[in-house]
């Protein structure tokens, strides 16, 4: 079998976390995570590898390839080898999951020389990801703001794409990334069920297209639930951000910038100890290679 193919998805940023709500909102970023998938004779053989983090659990690439596979009936015929690629930093709320799933996934129907629309794409990386327990919700937000870029708002439980939203080109986005790593598999959803009221107004504001609004409140919300210390956010705020908040679960924050105030708040974010990424807003779909 000589079937092989290559896809790229691209990161995303938390608007409205849906753990709470099971309802959510995100935006793409162009942060990336690539996959190379070659399918083999070896039926139910999936081997993986995550170049850009090998310590890493590659149950979430057997996971989507078994869908993709079961998706099409051929989980009998074919086995296969993935390698992902990726400049996303693992398990710190910067949808790394999101966009490994989405490129896996796509990799794989091209290597089938399949086609699939892309919301089905999508839902195959999601369910791959709840199986995999490395999402709480699916984070079908996620998903699709990594997959279509832009910014979205989502029901989650019904795996609904309500909106998706042209964003303003002339915008930066700052990351302050601390070293830990927290797995939203391990939260703890009561707790952070006890936050639905809150959320429900920041998912309204996003409904509303008042995505910054949106972002910041979320940040407060959730960072108050999961007990980080807001500062990081507040000071990036008191700097000129336009939004700032808990990038998913976290510990990541997400500083939303326009250029004339990228120095001060990069200023004040590199005060704080952890890595500082810079990116654009995306805006381009996931695609193959």
């Amino acid at each position: 079998m000589t079937g092989k193919a290559k896809a790229v998805a691209h990161g995303a940023a938390t608007i409205v976390n849906a753990i709470a709500l099971g309802k959510g909102a995100a935006f793409g970023v162009d942060l990336w995570t690539k996959a190379e998938v070659k399918l083999t004779d070896e039926p139910n053989v999936i081997t993986g590898q995550i170049t850009s983090d090998p310590s890493e659990s590659t149950v979430l690439i057997s996971r989507t390839m078994e869908r993709v596979f079961k998706q099409f009936n051929v989980e009998d015929c074919f086995g296969a080898k993935v390698k992902t690629w990726s400049n996303i930093p693992v398990a710190r709320g910067l949808k790394s999951s999101s966009a490994a799933a989405n490129s896996i996934a796509l990799a794989t129907v091209a290597a089938l020389n399949e086609t699939l629309d892309d919301l089905e794409v999508v839902k195959l990386g999601v369910d791959a990801a709840f199986e995999a327990k490395v999402t709480v919700t699916g984070a079908f937000d996620d998903a699709c703001a990594s997959y279509f870029g832009g910014a979205v708002v989502t029901d989650n439980l019904e795996k609904k794409l309500l909106k998706r939203v042209t964003l303003p080109d002339d915008l930066k986005v700052l990351f302050h990334v601390p070293s830990r790593k927290e797995y939203t598999g391990d939260s703890d959803v009561k707790r952070l069920i006890t936050v639905k009221p809150l959320v429900e107004v920041a998912y309204t504001e996003a409904l509303k297209e008042n995505f910054w609004t949106a972002l910041s409140l979320n940040g407060v919300i959730y960072s108050s639930a999961l007990g980080y210390d807001a500062s990081v956010a507040s000071d990036a705020l008191a700097a000129g951000a336009l939004a700032a908040g808990l990038c998913g679960k976290g510990p990541a924050v997400t500083a939303v910038v326009s250029n004339d105030k990228i120095d001060s708040v990069r200023t004040a974010l590199q005060s704080y100890e952890g890595e500082l990424l810079e990116a654009r807003l995306n805006h381009e779909k996931a695609k193959v290679i």
